[in-house]
């Protein structure tokens, strides 16, 4: 048996050395960073290219978001939102039975919406979130049968690849599918003789009571969030759904060559102000078409007697954004004409098939030698955004900008490093060390900046020479949490990708560039690479 009081002895030893290794370790890394009088914390700025950069037709299938609708931007332009999905029904190889009436068709896609009252009997008061433009504006609203078959994939030469869907694939100018000609779109389904319905459909932040009745006979009534609802034809379901052959609705494969899925389309309502709504059509659940009808089934054994039934066709599969961009003459000279030598003055941020900046910390990179051979230690280092506040009035500005790899089109180490949580309900707000966060002036109410920290990705170039010092994007961003990106139609010598999050936004900002005048009052504001560093004497 081990003598008790002898092995106490050797933990004891062992956790005081223990503890001296690990004083005299934390003392060594103290000594590299902070030096007491052989140290100081010393501020560098330096120079960077900073230019604008168009963003030609890019892929849009895939997105977790979509816009329906038409923004009027008075700094960008007019920027018009459709939509294409495939449909699927809920459970393949229903019992229809033998149907009697049909009841209703009805379209739902829940909107983004908070509660701000609830009352005295219960009902709930909303306001709409996600909605750009006026919001009393109203749009003509056309929802068609789709006769496009959307692929997942193709195969070329032998070889299967993912089927893209682009931004323009709606537009006159498409080498390609063109959902809106006449040949690719079928019946108006959303037919109805309410014009709110249609000609001058409205997103309402109403919410939506239900009434029905239960086994008793007595009323129920649900109260439902704010959501689209359109009456479809009945007619045409009826006869492509509940009078299809049953080979028809089988199987997902059989079904989606049979019925192609919807196409939404949207135009201006006469002289109506217009708007835009972020949907999620892509949630499971979310988006669907429920037909009611009632049938005689096994269950009914009396000869007269019918059962109520529905069948649910849910928006799934394939999906395209496509998006028309009527872009104003400034906005458009600026991203057509940027000067990739010496920089722009200003950088014109938009969302959907926009303009993204690009920016390369050049004058860091004239110094790196020193800084190796002079062993600085970076202890931060931002690139601050400063908003043209005169020239956003009084357009959107965005809550949040993205700083990614440019060259890789992958995030920087800050971003992939940064774990901290949401710093309000909205989870997309994540992040916020990285950050990108819009600062607002308190007294204004108008955006100043956007900072964003890339201290690890400078930390890295420095400590080691074979990093490249990548060339840097920065986009607006409709969801930090989304980092994957989307191919160009045609790329170029310089962007082939684009962060999908910023073809899902369909705002825009305008910030100072790198080629500011010195003689320009704005010269202070323009864009800079700020190192805090500690120097040894």
């Amino acid at each position: 048996m081990y003598n008790t009081s002898f092995i106490k002895k050797i933990l004891l030893v062992a956790t005081v050395v223990l503890l001296y290794s690990c004083d005299k370790d934390f003392n060594a890394i103290g000594d590299g960073l902070i030096g007491d009088d052989h140290f100081g914390l010393e501020s560098e700025k330096y120079d960077v290219l900073a230019y604008n950069q168009e963003v030609t037709p890019v892929q849009s299938n895939g997105l977790t978001l979509n816009g329906l609708g038409i923004f009027d931007n008075p700094v960008f332009g007019t920027t018009t939102s459709n939509f294409v999905s495939q449909v699927s029904l809920s459970s393949y190889a229903p019992t229809v039975g033998e149907v009697t009436s049909i009841e209703s068709v009805v379209l739902s896609v829940p909107y983004f919406s908070h509660v701000t009252a609830t009352n005295a009997d219960g009902s709930r008061t909303y306001a709409l979130d996600s909605i750009y433009g006026d919001v009393n504006g109203k749009l003509k609203l056309s929802v068609y049968e789709s006769k496009v078959q959307m692929r997942s994939s193709f195969i070329d030469g032998g070889s299967q690849f993912a089927q893209l869907y682009y931004t323009n694939q709606d537009s006159p100018d498409s080498d390609d599918i063109n959902f809106n000609a006449d040949a690719s779109k079928g019946v108006l389904l959303n037919d109805d003789v309410n014009p709110l319905q249609n000609e001058q459909f409205f997103f309402s932040a109403a919410e939506i009571v239900d009434i029905t009745k239960d086994d008793a006979g007595k009323d129920v009534t649900t109260r439902v969030a704010p959501e689209m609802r359109l009456n479809l034809n009945k007619t045409f379901f009826l006869d492509k759904v509940l009078k299809a052959d049953a080979s028809k609705l089988s199987s997902s494969t059989v079904f989606q060559e049979y019925f192609r899925g919807l196409y939404f389309k949207v135009e201006k309502s006469g002289g109506s102000p217009t708007n835009m709504a972020l949907l999620d059509f892509a949630k499971a659940g979310n988006a669907k078409i429920t037909i009611k009808y009632k049938a005689k089934t096994a269950a009914t054994t009396d000869g007269d007697a019918t059962e109520d039934k529905s069948i649910v066709i849910n928006l799934t599969g394939a999906q395209a954004g496509l998006l028309q961009e009527n872009k104003n003459v400034t906005y458009d000279t600026a991203v057509k004409s940027a000067n990739k030598t010496a920089g722009d003055e200003r950088l014109y941020l938009k969302g959907g098939q926009g303009s993204l900046a690009v920016i390369e910390l050049s004058g860091f990179g004239a110094q790196l030698e020193q800084i190796r051979s002079e062993k600085w230690l970076v202890n931060e280092a931002n690139l601050i955004f400063s908003i043209d506040s005169d020239n956003m009035k009084p357009a959107y500005e965005p809550k949040r900008v993205y700083l990614y790899d440019l060259d890789n089109n992958l995030p920087i180490v800050d971003y992939t490093a940064d774990g901290s949580s949401s710093i309000t309900a909205d989870t997309k707000m994540t992040k916020v060390v990285y950050s990108g966060i819009i600062n607002v002036d308190a007294t204004t109410k108008r955006g100043t900046t956007y900072k964003i920290r890339l201290t690890s990705h400078i930390r890295n170039i420095i400590k080691n020479a074979t990093v490249k010092n990548v060339r840097l994007g920065l986009v607006v961003t409709g969801d930090i949490n989304t980092i994957t990106s989307g191919k160009l139609k045609l790329k170029n010598d310089v962007i082939s990708d684009v962060p999908r999050a910023s073809v899902m936004s369909p705002l825009g900002t305008i910030l100072f560039g790198s080629n500011i005048p010195s003689t320009d009052a704005n010269y202070a504001k323009r864009l800079q690479l700020q190192v805090y560093y500690t120097k040894p004497n």
